[in-house]
């Protein structure tokens, strides 16, 4: 992630919406553009894969709503902090289903997937994981295509690493759904 020096003004997520429109990508964190690069088909596979999953136990039971890539959460204000989650899911008690949102969703996700980039470390991606905790994520899944591995994140609790021949759940957040950690793997 660059970090882009837009002059001594902090940018608001108003201008960072306005600059997505001008084709600049990327996060603000406390009113500092964070621009991000493209992440490669294997990521944009996994993307796909996951939300594939999700939807389809989502949907059908009107649980809420998935974003992914892109689409932006609002977490703080003075200095603005907006971070894009690969994938989120927020329940429908907490965002409902017909409400329309054409900017940044300004409620926490209830689940949040971040999938490892070639050059993301495994501590920035923890770094990132206790980040959405402290926001009120309740639970955070961390892709590694690399090891075909799920790190799974809870506030207050260990973090459990799932490998490929294991299964995921949506422990409270979403009961019921459960995945083997190869699907997201295997195309």
């Amino acid at each position: 992630m660059a970090v882009t020096d837009l002059g001594a003004r902090l940018l608001t997520a108003d201008d960072l919406l306005r600059l997505s429109g001008e084709g600049v990508r990327g996060e603000l964190i406390r009113g500092v553009l964070c621009e991000t690069m493209p992440t490669g088909r294997e990521h944009g596979q996994i993307v796909v894969s996951l939300v594939s999953e999700l939807r389809a136990f989502v949907k059908p039971r009107r649980l809420g709503i998935l974003t992914a890539s892109d689409s932006g959460v609002w977490l703080e204000r003075d200095p603005d902090t907006v971070r894009e989650p690969d994938i989120a899911f927020f329940a429908a008690e907490t965002s409902p289903l017909d409400e329309r949102v054409t900017g940044y969703a300004e409620v926490a996700p209830d689940l949040v997937v971040e999938i490892a980039s070639p050059g993301d470390s495994r501590r920035e991606l923890n770094d990132k994981a206790r980040m959405w905790l402290s926001f009120g994520v309740e639970l955070v899944w961390l892709v590694h295509p690399d090891q075909r591995a799920v790190d799974v994140h809870r506030a207050g609790q260990t973090v459990v690493t799932l490998n490929d021949g294991q299964t995921l759940d949506g422990q409270h957040v979403l009961p019921g759904f459960t995945c083997k950690v190869r699907a997201f793997f295997d195309t």
